[in-house]
């Protein structure tokens, strides 16, 4: 009996340690299945999000399908009609009128400025040598040929060379000056803003206290003994010039000047005029609205 109670017990031990195993597999088994079940749902909520943005992604794409359908379209409608003799004729003659248009707004400006000649011998010349700027050009241009002294509003912009001004104390001289300077650059603006040119040099009007920007460099043209870092900090600087004497550097308001006639400049080229150099502010001014006012103009 006892050698059968041990082989009872020894059975049944073993049956209790399979049994265990067994429940141990199983506890490892439900935690294998728990993680797969929460991998899935974070799998099944990532996959409905992306089919969201899909969604979203397909309705935009269709969207701009369609627009760039219809965008095609047009561009081949637009190029047929360019093709075709009429289509040519009409974008001509929309050509023309545009230009009429700006040709009968700046007469308006030369009403408004009038820029004219007065008969008599030669006077000062508008502008003097600016040589410590290297953006002259040719500083040998010559004056256009004329006997005459040009005016603007009847003010002449007659300026002393820049080593006399420092004792020019006709205080009603300056004034004129930077009336007649003032007006150039709101006529600049104007004649700018018809043609649909930004600026080089952007103006900001304020009559006889007018102002010129520099974009490309902050650095006063009367200082020299800038160093090297010094001088590439202040390129990323906006330089504000003004455009009167009065209470200013007399280097400071020639460059002013100057930047002023480059703006004439920029207009005379886009129209395809050239400039009759850098000293001549007025006269490049009344050059410019002698040739949008040209029938020549109306043809280009």
């Amino acid at each position: 009996m006892t050698l059968q109670g041990d082989l009872v017990k020894n059975e049944s031990l073993n049956k209790l340690n399979e049994l265990e195993e067994m429940r141990e597999r199983l506890e490892a088994r439900k935690v294998v299945m728990a993680n797969m079940s929460t991998r899935c749902k974070v799998a099944t909520e990532d996959a409905k999000k992306q089919e969201e943005m899909l969604s979203t992604e397909v309705r935009s794409l269709l969207v701009a399908g369609t627009s760039l359908s219809v965008a095609r379209k047009r561009l081949q409608e637009a190029n047929r009609l360019l093709t075709e003799e009429r289509g040519c004729v009409k974008l001509k003659n929309v050509q023309r009128k545009l230009r009429a248009r700006q040709q009968y707004m700046i007469s308006q400006v030369s009403l408004l400025y009038p820029v004219k000649i007065l008969v008599g011998p030669a006077q000062e010349q508008e502008l003097e040598s600016y040589s410590s700027s290297s953006r002259l050009g040719n500083p040998s241009a010559s004056k256009p040929v004329n006997q005459g002294s040009l005016t603007i509003l009847g003010l002449n912009l007659t300026l002393l060379p820049f080593t006399k001004m420092s004792f020019f104390t006709d205080k009603k001289e300056v004034q004129r000056s930077a009336t007649a300077l003032g007006s150039v650059a709101h006529a600049v603006s104007l004649i700018a803003s018809y043609l649909q040119v930004p600026l080089r040099y952007p103006l900001r009007l304020g009559g006889s206290r007018s102002y010129i920007n520099d974009h490309a460099s902050s650095i006063d043209p009367a200082s020299s003994d800038l160093s090297l870092d010094t001088t590439l900090s202040a390129n990323v600087k906006l330089a504000e010039f003004p455009l009167f004497l009065e209470g200013q550097d007399t280097t400071r308001a020639a460059y002013a000047v100057f930047l002023l006639n480059k703006d004439i400049e920029q207009l005379l080229n886009f129209i395809g005029v050239k400039s009759l150099g850098p000293r001549h502010v007025l006269a490049n001014l009344k050059e410019l609205l002698r040739s949008v006012q040209s029938s020549e103009y109306i043809d280009t």
